[in-house]
């Protein structure tokens, strides 16, 4: 039997490539026979480029950067050389993950450190900017991607406004756009399809998970409103607010203003870019899992679209989740994780070895 597997994080506990490292180790002590192929899927979430970067046997750079509040991170992209392309995700230099909670600033969180990322990447002559959108920490628009290229903004009194202030959104009011600004074209990947105002924006939906409090909600969009106003006057062009420009806050709406780019689903960017179609044809069986599975990932998230190819081909599917939603879909087999206590300091340690005793006792083929 040759069983495909391909799980997708488990948000705030075991990454893709840590769940399927643990499968696998499964599948070799229980099913010795079984001919394994490990896949471990990204959907634009937090680490979708990085395991691209180690799928596809890129070139791993590190180097250093500045993390959302301004300090020091060494953080990494994938190089392809042949098609001067880099594969970044936002998360490595301006994730939430490495902030505490009393850290979540939206108003000082910027992506200025991804800006830095990309602008080393120059060295190599690259033209093209892959850019995983999940587990971003700010809500600037992705000025500060363009801070880190060379952008300049400056206020009512002409004073620039340097990256980190906690009063780029309010107080922008003039561009300076210089003519060394690198030529590059952006391919975002990200798993939601928000767009970016709206009672189903970015601000509302995901500010308060990056720290903005409830009642600052109407007057941070206030002046993202005046901010996209005039990034896209400089820029001449028309902003006509998209699906998918509600991910990482608004990273792909200022960066469209003034190069190239376009969004994609994550998960099916991922499964071009590793074949995935030809690995569940040659399956008999897919093992795939997700934190939660419910109604958000149905929007191009990487269980439900692998679900869908399966069934083309008439595979058989196993997932691994929390809660019941799951359950109301044409999986082979639900496999429920137990509920979790994240206020636990060790949760990710007890996650893990939930996990591991769930698999072992749900599991049969």
């Amino acid at each position: 039997m040759k069983i495909l597997l391909a799980p997708n994080a488990f948000k705030g506990t075991l990454s893709a490539f840590e769940a399927t490292q643990i499968l696998s180790d499964f599948f070799r002590d229980r099913y010795p026979e079984a001919i394994l192929q490990s896949i471990p899927i990204g959907d634009g979430g937090d680490g979708t480029c990085q395991l691209l970067t180690d799928h596809l046997g890129l070139q791993q750079v590190g180097c250093w950067s500045l993390d959302a509040l301004g300090r020091p991170i060494y953080a990494y992209y994938g190089l392809d050389k042949d098609s001067s392309t880099i594969y970044l995700d936002v998360s490595s230099a301006s994730g939430i993950a490495v902030l505490k909670k009393e850290e979540l600033n939206p108003h000082v969180a910027s992506t200025y450190g991804t800006g830095l990322l990309i602008n080393d990447a120059l060295k190599f002559g690259i033209n093209r900017v892959i850019l995983g959108l999940g587990g971003s920490a700010s809500i600037d628009l992705g000025l500060g991607i363009l801070q880190g290229l060379g952008f300049v903004f400056l206020d009512r009194m002409g004073k620039e406004i340097i990256p980190f202030s906690d009063r780029l959104l309010s107080s922008i009011a003039h561009i300076q756009r210089s003519p060394k600004i690198p030529s590059l074209t952006f391919d975002f990947l990200c798993d939601v399809d928000n767009r970016f105002f709206g009672e189903d924006g970015a601000i509302p939906v995901f500010g308060p998970q990056k720290g903005l409090d409830i009642q600052n909600v109407n007057e941070f969009e206030r002046n993202a409103k005046n901010a996209v106003d005039l990034i896209y006057s400089k820029s001449k062009r028309t902003f006509l607010d998209n699906p998918g420009f509600g991910a990482a806050g608004g990273i792909a709406l200022g960066i469209s203003s003034f190069f190239p780019a376009q969004i994609n689903y994550g998960a099916r960017f991922f499964f071009e870019q590793v074949d995935m179609e030809e690995s569940v044809a040659e399956a008999d069986l897919i093992i795939t899992g997700e934190g939660r599975f419910d109604g958000q990932s149905l929007s191009g998230k990487g269980c439900f679209e692998l679900l869908k190819l399966a069934q083309k081909y008439s595979k058989s599917v196993f997932i691994i989740t929390s809660g019941k939603e799951a359950e109301k879909f044409d999986f082979q087999k639900v496999i429920r994780l137990p509920d979790l206590d994240f206020s636990q300091p060790d949760f990710k340690k007890i996650a893990k070895k939930k996990f591991i005793e769930t698999i072992e006792k749900e599991i049969e083929i």
